[in-house]
Formats: C-alpha cells, sequence, structure tokens
C-alpha cells in the first residue's frame, strides 16, 4: 500500500511542483491516508461490496504513474476552468480513437449525441442501449474526451452506447445537465430501446448526473433503467467526507479548491448539501441496482463509501468496488491502464447482468 501511496505522490508532485520538504510531509499523511482508507473499506457491510478487484500489478502502479506524469503535462498551467476545460480536451484528443466499432451522430431530444455500436453490425442492436454521462465537473467534457470509454463499453457489452454532449457550465448551470441526461434517457424510450434495457452509466461528475436524473424519473413515476453505474462520483457537493482531505496527498487530479470551483460554477448560490444535486441526502428507496466503482486513494472515496450505506439502508441492490491504487477516472484510458480494461469489462458485465434482453453468446 505504502508503495501504490508514494507512486501517486510522485505523479502528484510532478503536477503540483511540490518542494522536497513538502513531498516528505506528504508521505507521512500518505500513510494515514491509507490507514483510514483501509478502516473505511473495512466497515462497508459485505453485502454492499461487489467481488474484491484484483490486487495492484507493478506494471499497473507504472502505468498510473505515468499517467499522472502525463496528466501534469497538460494541466500544470490550467487554473481557470477554460483553461481547465481546454486542457481536458488537449490530453484527450492525444488518445486512441476507438476502434471497431460504428458512430452516428444523433440529435436525442435536443441533446447532441453519438450513438455507438459494435462493428460487426451495419446498423445499431436497437435492443440493449448504456447511456453515457461523461465526466469533467459539470464545467468540461465532450464527445471526443470520452468516445474510447463509450466504444469499450458499446464492444464488450454488446449493446449501444449513447455518448451525451450536455449542456456546460458555468455558462450552463444546473439543473441544464441533469435536464439534458433525462431528455436523452426518454429519448432513449421514445426510439423503442425498453427501460429494462438501458443501464445509465456515468463517471465523476457523471456518475452524480446518472443518480440525479434516475431520483428525478423516480420522483415523476417514470420507467426507471435496468440498473445504474458511477464510477468514482460525485454525491456530496458540500464536500463533507473525511477522504477529501485524508487521501489529499494520494489524488492528484481532484481536491478541496477544485471541488469549491466546480461547485460554485455549477450551483451559484444553491445549498450544496440539496438532495436535488447531492445525492448523499436524497431518498434512494426504490432506486434501481447500483455499482459504483472507486479508487482506493481517492478524495472521493467517502462520496461512494457513504452513498454505498445510503442506497443500503434504503433497499437498494447495491454493489461497491474499490480498486486498489487507482486515481480519479482512470477507467477513461483503457488503452494506456490495464486495470482500467478490467473494471470497463466489469461495468459491461454488470450490464449484460441486467440487461432483460442478454446478447447471445
Amino acid at each position: 500500500m505504502v508503495l501504490v501511496a508514494g507512486a501517486l505522490r510522485h505523479g502528484a508532485d510532478v503536477l503540483r511542483g511540490r518542494t522536497s520538504a513538502a513531498i516528505a510531509a506528504a508521505m507521512t499523511k500518505g500513510r494515514v491516508a491509507w490507514l483510514a482508507t483501509g478502516l473505511a473499506i473495512a466497515l462497508l457491510p459485505a453485502s454492499a461490496r461487489a467481488e474484491d478487484p484484483p490486487p495492484q500489478t507493478e506494471a499497473s502502479k507504472q502505468q498510473i504513474e505515468k499517467l499522472v506524469e502525463t496528466w501534469g503535462q497538460y494541466y500544470h498551467k490550467a487554473d481557470s476552468l477554460r483553461d481547465r476545460r481546454q486542457a481536458f480536451e488537449d490530453l484527450m484528443e492525444s488518445t486512441p480513437e476507438p476502434t471497431r466499432v460504428q458512430i452516428r451522430s444523433v440529435d436525442a431530444g435536443g441533446v447532441d449525441a453519438q450513438l455507438i455500436w459494435p462493428a460487426r453490425l451495419h446498423h445499431p442492436l436497437g435492443r440493449r442501449a448504456i447511456l453515457y454521462v461523461h465526466g469533467g465537473g459539470f464545467y468540461s467534457g465532450s464527445l471526443r474526451t470520452h468516445r474510447a470509454i463509450a466504444g469499450a463499453l458499446a464492444k464488450a457489452a454488446s449493446a449501444d452506447v449513447l455518448l451525451i454532449d450536455y449542456r456546460l457550465a458555468p455558462d450552463n448551470p444546473y439543473p441544464t445537465q441533469i435536464d439534458d441526461t433525462l431528455t436523452a434517457y426518454r429519448w432513449l424510450l421514445d426510439s423503442g430501446y425498453e427501460n429494462d434495457n438501458i443501464v445509465l452509466v456515468g463517471e465523476s461528475v457523471g456518475g452524480n448526473l446518472a443518480i440525479e436524473a434516475t431520483l428525478r424519473q423516480m420522483r415523476v413515476r417514470g420507467p426507471l433503467p435496468a440498473a445504474v453505474v458511477a464510477m468514482s462520483p460525485l454525491t456530496d457537493l458540500a464536500a463533507t467526507g473525511a477522504s477529501l482531505m485524508a487521501n489529499a496527498s494520494t489524488d492528484p487530479l481532484i481536491d478541496a479548491a477544485q471541488l469549491d470551483l466546480i461547485r460554485k460554477a455549477y450551483l451559484g448560490t444553491r445549498s450544496p448539501a440539496d438532495p436535488m444535486v447531492s445525492p448523499l441526502y436524497g431518498d434512494m428507496t426504490g432506486f434501481p441496482p447500483l455499482l459504483m466503482q472507486v479508487g482506493s486513494g481517492e478524495a472521493l472515496l467517502d462520496d461512494t463509501l457513504r452513498l454505498a450505506d445510503t442506497a443500503r439502508k434504503a433497499g437498494v441492490d447495491v454493489e461497491t468496488e474499490i480498486w486498489p491504487g487507482m486515481i480519479h477516472q482512470w477507467q477513461l484510458f483503457p488503452f494506456w491502464i490495464d486495470d482500467a480494461r478490467r473494471s470497463n469489462q466489469r461495468i459491461a458485465d454488470y450490464a449484460i447482468k441486467h440487461f432483460a434482453d442478454k446478447p447471445q453468446p
């Protein structure tokens, strides 16, 4: 565990330009963070845990180090939201496009989107669908930044993936992003996909939007998706989780200052503890089956663990995967990171398990 924390701290120091004294201090904090993480994981009820992910390999540690260094090359001078948005675009523009898929641009009820499906078929399946809601702090992310993971899921789940390009903050604050997500979901229903053959998937704030859109659909008693998958979701915009500080030295990609920027851009003066924006404070009773993945050293670890506990107490069929040594949004890089491919396959398997119409062998 200390080796993993050290690898992430090294990349974080590249990203943040820390002095050697600060690095030494971070190492001490990192040990405390790992103890806190281990305790939190141990306290998570077995009924809320999925099968444990495999231990992190040495190759995986090196892949994460490389990713953090690459991330830092694009983000080291990106301070404003506009600069960070462009840095994310530039980083993902340097990554491979998905292969062995077909892509069609669609208007999903007024929401720009792309429908992606396995290349072996000349047209979309028209039966099973994953609605993918991208992350990026509500203010960044696009069809290009998330096309690789969408393509990977289309192939692995043998499903059509609707990747949406929702409107971004701060020009379009809450509730625009939830509105667009729900509009796209209802477009799938209107296009002939049955609700029990649709799975919502999102990472980071995309996980927040997938959950909140489903909660809103519950409030109007509309047809619910077969399941929801949230990867490292932001579930508490009030930022009260202990891991936000405890894991600060092991998570180079998100911290309290960034969450403050995100909160202001997305919410304005709205309370971050409002259940309409932070699912941690909502009523999960009746929610569809839920899978959440999170890295063991993430600042948002508690956002996942606490929502898992809330969902379990509300009677939700919830599974939680805690991936050793993984950083925020690692799943976006299946072309670079072995554990990204593994975690994406588990998401696909989970979707297949909950689709009413199973893929043929």
